[in-house]
């Protein structure tokens, strides 16, 4: 019962995979709510046959996976396909993650970092969350890194970091924030101390998952842990 949530995002080019590659080495739990969203789409899941439905197979590559750039290029300009195609893949998205959550509990992890781009925008999940963290860095350093990483034009990575809420709005919703604008090793040391910090709470979250285990067994749990993030 001593486990507790930290919810982590950051920017395009802020420097989260950075953040992320640090929790990694230092053995910490992280869930990837991007790679669970790949891979709840893929060919012969539930998921990829609703989308199919409603879609078509115009979307489709030769292997028979999502295009993703061709599903974004619908989702864009189309708001209402956007809650549509959310509407198929957030509920597999949450199921995933409950599943990765009670691995680690099991485990007997300290806390589970998810790792979700859009933390901030949503705020659905940060209630569930005991801290948020933010990988931030300053907007020119942001838009030069962009440039750098994706072989952009000054306009066209400011048309990118402005379709995003900006970090400094984020700033203001996080417990934590990692700020990146300097070097490797200056983000290294914040994340070790803000480990370093998680290790040392004393902040338990679910008490109830003990007794929900010993008085109904798995599938009780399993029970409690989607009624906790839905309702």
């Amino acid at each position: 019962s001593r486990m507790f949530l930290v919810g982590l995002s950051g920017g395009i080019a802020s420097g989260k995979s950075t953040v992320v590659a640090v929790l990694r080495e230092l053995g910490c739990a992280v869930i990837d709510a991007d790679v669970i969203a790949r891979q709840v789409v893929q060919p012969h899941s539930k998921a990829h046959q609703q989308i199919l439905q409603h879609f078509g197979t115009e979307i489709l590559l030769e292997n028979g996976e999502i295009n993703r750039e061709a599903l974004g290029n619908i989702i864009f300009s189309q708001p209402e396909k956007r809650r549509l195609l959310n509407s198929i893949t957030h509920p597999e998205i949450l199921k995933e993650m409950l599943k990765q959550v009670l691995k680690y509990f099991i485990l007997g992890y300290r806390y589970v970092i998810l790792d979700i781009p859009l933390l901030f925008e949503t705020r659905g999940l940060t209630r569930f969350m005991k801290y948020t963290v933010l990988v931030y860095c300053d907007p020119p350093t942001q838009r030069e890194r962009l440039m750098k990483r994706n072989g952009l034009g000054v306009a066209e990575a400011e048309a990118r970091i402005s379709s995003q809420l900006p970090l400094d709005e984020k700033r203001k919703w996080a417990t934590h924030v990692i700020d990146n604008s300097g070097d490797r090793e200056s983000t290294r040391r914040q994340v070790l101390l803000l480990h370093t910090r998680l290790e040392d709470s004393l902040h338990f979250l679910w008490a109830r998952l003990a007794l929900g285990t010993a008085l109904a067994g798995f599938g009780g749990l399993v029970f409690l842990l989607v009624r906790h993030f839905i309702s």
